[in-house]
């Protein structure tokens, strides 16, 4: 498969695919594609299914075969990028929910609950994810911009809630309280943020969807005649 991300900040990739290849994506993100592109919906067996669901996507992905050379393009929903990922024997990949767009079909797609419960229910970051793992490239999209960091053996990062996308599988992932009652209530965090500990690289988002709306929400015109 030959792609081409292109089109920030509403981007979208374009595949190019040869005879039989085939692309899994997430429903409806298809936006253009050739006439020799045939789709198959699938909800990928009762364990695929479920961990979608409870993941945060739709139940179903489809596939979409080339029978000769053919073109489909794949979009995201909001401003920001998309990213591709490499996904080897050796290295899986831990991504966030909703982040998911398509994947290669040498890729598979299985559940990943984080440990701690508490961590995905008061951490932001959502305690199921998908892990991925196989060989062959995926794309997730981004909100606002992406931003990688490589993190040695023990080394941290903090992050605010909404702003992780994904992972190597070496990460760690883990909540901390916010310090001091005035902070967690005035300091505009919330009560945790998500702490990672490597080794392995992370991906960060600038512009969670979910901050953008909280800050739009008091310019939103309200109607005062039902008080």
């Amino acid at each position: 498969m030959r792609y081409n991300i292109k089109c920030e900040p509403f981007p979208i990739v374009v595949c190019n695919l040869s005879d039989g290849e085939e692309i899994i994506t997430e429903s409806g993100v298809m936006v253009w594609m050739s006439p020799n592109m045939e789709m198959q919906t699938q909800a990928g067996g009762i364990g695929g299914f479920f961990s979608k669901t409870l993941s945060g996507e739709h139940g179903f992905t489809n596939t979409y075969v080339s029978h000769g050379k053919g073109l489909i393009t794949l979009g995201s929903h909001f401003a920001g990028q998309i990213v591709d990922i490499d996904i080897t024997p050796e290295k899986d990949f831990i991504l966030q929910k909703g982040a998911f767009l398509g994947m290669e079909s040498g890729v598979n797609m299985s559940i990943f609950f984080r440990p701690n419960l508490v961590t995905g229910s008061f951490g932001g970051e959502g305690f199921i994810m998908h892990r991925l793992s196989g060989n062959g490239k995926v794309f997730a999209e981004v909100d606002g911009s992406l931003v990688k960091y490589q993190l040695e053996p023990g080394q941290q990062m903090i992050v605010s809630t909404g702003h992780v996308i994904g992972m190597d599988s070496t990460v760690i992932m883990d909540i901390k309280t916010v310090a001091g009652l005035k902070n967690k209530l005035f300091g505009g965090y919330g009560f945790f943020n998500t702490v990672l500990t490597g080794p392995g690289v992370i991906y960060l988002q600038t512009m969670p969807i979910s901050k953008l709306a909280r800050s739009i929400i008091p310019y939103l015109p309200r109607d005062d005649s039902k008080y």
